[in-house]
C-alpha cells in the first residue's frame, strides 16, 4: 500500500471517497422516503401503528380525511385535475359513511385519489397513510 505525503513530506491521511449518490449493501432493507442529491428534500408522515379498536380507527379515519382536504386546498394549483381528486375524496368519504362499505369501492377510491396527487409531495404521503389506515382497518 502506497501512501502520500504533504508539501513538508509528513504523510497525508487519505480522504474517503465522496458519494453524491444512495448505497446500500446486502442484507433485506425496507426503506421509507428518501432524497438524494444537491438540495434533495424527502417528507414523511407520522410512524404508528394500525389502531385495533374500531372506535380509534374510524377517529383516524376521519382525522386523515380532514388532513388530506387541508392539503388539496393549499396544493389546489399544483394537482393536473383537483375537480376530480376533490370528486374523488368525496366519494370516498361518502362510501366510509356507508353502513357496510365495500371494500372493491373503497380500493378503487384509495387508488383514483392516490394517482390523482402524485405531484404533490405531501399529498402523497397523506392519501398513503389514509389508504394504510382504511385497507387495515377495513380489509380493503
Amino acid at each position: 500500500m502506497s501512501s502520500s505525503s504533504g508539501d513538508d513530506g509528513r504523510p497525508v491521511a487519505p480522504q474517503p471517497p465522496v458519494n453524491n449518490g444512495l448505497v446500500i449493501n446486502g442484507g433485506t432493507h425496507y426503506v421509507g422516503n428518501q432524497a438524494i442529491g444537491n438540495r434533495a428534500q424527502a417528507f414523511s408522515g407520522s410512524v404508528g401503528f394500525q389502531p385495533q379498536d374500531p372506535a380509534q380507527a374510524a377517529a383516524r379515519t376521519a382525522e386523515l380525511l380532514v388532513y388530506v382536504e387541508q392539503l388539496l386546498s393549499e396544493h389546489r394549483a399544483a394537482l393536473a385535475d383537483p375537480e376530480a381528486t376533490t370528486r374523488e375524496l368525496r366519494r370516498l368519504r361518502e362510501e366510509l359513511d356507508e353502513e357496510e362499505p365495500q371494500p372493491p369501492v373503497l380500493r378503487r377510491a384509495l387508488d383514483r385519489l392516490t394517482e390523482f396527487v402524485q405531484p404533490v409531495t405531501p399529498l402523497v404521503v397523506a392519501v398513503g397513510e389514509l389508504a394504510q389506515t382504511v385497507r387495515g382497518t377495513l380489509g380493503a
